[in-house]
């Protein structure tokens, strides 16, 4: 293979890491976030036992993913890291958190001790997701680069067109996770989760189409793709599927459908990384770094594709196994711990 062609396939399998890691951990996300809104400790313990089996699993895509960006394209890792450090570290921070107060909060001996990990649970979560959203807000708006490193200030990502960026993955997540306690859970905690999934789903909706009207007057690049010729080929379908599946999970929901919110939910968040990429492509540091540009030298991708190619189809082995395994509905006072 041409270096071009394996810099292709690289940045392929790092979009499909980030968006593996997305609609796996979001929901998962989403489930801690939805923990405001909950406050009954038995219905709490369901939600997070809806989760359990696969949580930290869903994090190893995360993980492939930056660790594929340092690999395959030093220098795109170089230049995003100084530029988005805040919501970088903040998004681990908030990882961090979660994780610790998912083990501890079932180890509490206390209220005022379970009260305190619910919390963490519930902001880790929240800031997680914030922190993922103005990451990809940052981006979008573009890095500032000179003689090919950051050239820009500390809070250059924090702009209006973030912060919106931040609200709606909190917001999607949300979703994303009441969707998934439709599907997973019973009685009055899935009856909640239906009627938060309504509101949630037009929230997102909405969230999305003010983003995606703002995000082509960013860049001249996303202005061309997406209204100019032949680009809006590929763009055009976007919005229509979206207003299909829409219309899809309004009637599941509203008929009493389990598992049909929740899918177009993913459904829905697939087409709109679509977009995201038909947007990027090949810039992979917008506005001016290409993915060839980017991309570290033929044979160091080539040695890490070949480890990748063992690794990806172990870890959908693993997903896959988990999920099966842990298929069905999750029934009030189970426990995983």
């Amino acid at each position: 293979m041409s270096a071009e062609t394996v810099a292709t396939v690289w940045a392929g399998l790092i979009a499909f890491a980030v968006l593996a890691y997305v609609i796996l951990d979001g929901f998962d996300l989403g489930v801690g976030i939805l923990f405001a809104a909950e406050r009954g400790p038995e219905d709490r313990d369901t939600m997070v036992n809806s989760i359990a089996p696969m949580w930290d699993g869903n994090e190893t895509w995360l993980v492939l993913g930056g660790g594929g960006l340092l690999g395959a394209f030093p220098l795109a890792y170089a230049v995003i890291m100084p530029a988005l450090y805040p919501t970088i570290f903040g998004m681990l921070f908030g990882l961090i958190f979660r994780g610790v107060a998912f083990e501890l909060r079932f180890r509490a001996e206390t209220e005022r001790a379970r009260k305190l990990w619910d919390f963490s649970f519930f902001g880790g979560s929240t800031l997680a997701a914030l922190c993922q959203g103005l990451t990809l807000g940052g981006l979008l708006q573009g890095i500032t680069v000179v003689n090919r490193q950051y050239a820009g200030g500390w809070f250059d990502w924090l702009t209006p067109f973030t912060i919106l960026c931040g609200v709606a993955v909190v917001t999607g997540y949300a979703w994303l996770g009441a969707c998934w306690l439709v599907w997973r859970t019973e009685t009055s905690l899935q009856d909640r989760a239906r009627r938060q999934a309504m509101v949630l789903g037009l929230a997102t909706l909405g969230l999305l189409v003010v983003v995606s009207l703002w995000t082509p007057f960013l860049n001249e690049t996303f202005m061309r793709r997406w209204f100019g010729w032949p680009g809006i080929l590929f763009t055009s379908p976007i919005p229509i599927l979206v207003t299909s599946i829409a219309v899809a999970f309004w009637r599941g929901i509203t008929r009493g459908h389990h598992l049909t919110p929740f899918l177009c939910a993913l459904a829905i968040f697939v087409l709109c990384f679509a977009g995201l990429g038909i947007s990027f492509y090949p810039l992979m540091v917008p506005p001016d770094i290409t993915i060839w540009q980017a991309a570290a030298p033929r044979a160091s991708q080539i040695f890490i594709l070949v480890g990748a190619s063992v690794l990806i189809p172990l870890i959908l082995l693993y997903s896959g196994f988990s999920y099966w395994v842990f298929r069905g509905k999750v029934k009030a006072g189970a426990h995983y711990h």
